[in-house]
């Protein structure tokens, strides 16, 4: 019989298997936390910090990666706090500017209320997320390609920068890549931000510093 850890997540008492991540565990009960750089399946990495979290007891939380943290006994978890938005909406808006031309991460903005960007656009083809080179190794048993050099550096390619004889041409990589999902306005506009699905921004978050439900959209919200 496995043996259950008691939890809570946004004061509402919950169970998870020993060993679960806080990510599995909120999305276990409906919780939606955003993610880049996960996919079920595939080893956690960390990397794009919008899985963020706080947890912690009431007063010493502080700020984790729900997809590497694994939960314990007696641990108190806040998903939709005032400081984790604050946080999510700055390494959206990090992120856009780094690949506006990403759906995904325009179908993000819209939904975090990220309707400008103060960085310059960069225009490039990768977030650095590592999810191509996870499904390569893990799933795909290739390892055609992998990460190079560090800091502002940081690249994934094949090895010496040549065409891998590991790869099988699958599409692996590009089915999971957020970037190689197209943004429906193409990156040549002049906004690196679309916000053609623009949803309204929870008005509970400001007054109450903790979103009060989590229903997507917002019932009242919509009502508005």
């Amino acid at each position: 019989m496995r043996s259950l850890i008691n939890l809570t997540i946004n004061g509402i008492a919950a169970q998870a298997e020993k060993g679960a991540s806080v990510l599995e565990t909120a999305r276990f009960y409906g919780l939606k936390i955003p993610t880049l750089c996960y996919l079920e399946g595939l080893s956690p990495y960390g990397g794009c910090r919008l899985c963020l979290v706080e947890a912690g007891p009431e007063g010493k939380s502080r700020l984790v990666t729900s997809c590497t943290y694994p939960v314990r006994e007696g641990l108190r978890v806040k998903t939709h706090t005032e400081k984790v938005i604050k946080h999510r909406r700055m390494l959206l808006e990090l992120y856009l500017a780094t690949c506006p031309s990403s759906k995904q991460l325009q179908d993000l903005a819209s939904r975090y209320h990220v309707t400008g960007v103060r960085f310059s656009a960069k225009n490039q083809e990768c977030i650095l997320c590592g999810l191509c080179v996870r499904m390569c190794r893990e799933q795909m048993m290739g390892k055609a390609i992998g990460w190079v050099d560090r800091g502002v550096d940081r690249r994934i390619t094949t090895p010496f920068d040549k065409k891998s004889g590991e790869c099988r041409l699958c599409g692996g990589c590009m089915y999971v890549c957020p970037a190689c999902q197209v943004r429906c306005q193409g990156p040549r506009e002049k906004s690196p931000v679309c916000n053609a699905c623009l949803n309204l921004y929870p008005p509970c978050v400001e007054q109450k510093e903790e979103a009060l439900c989590y229903m997507d959209p917002c019932v009242a919200c919509e009502m508005e």
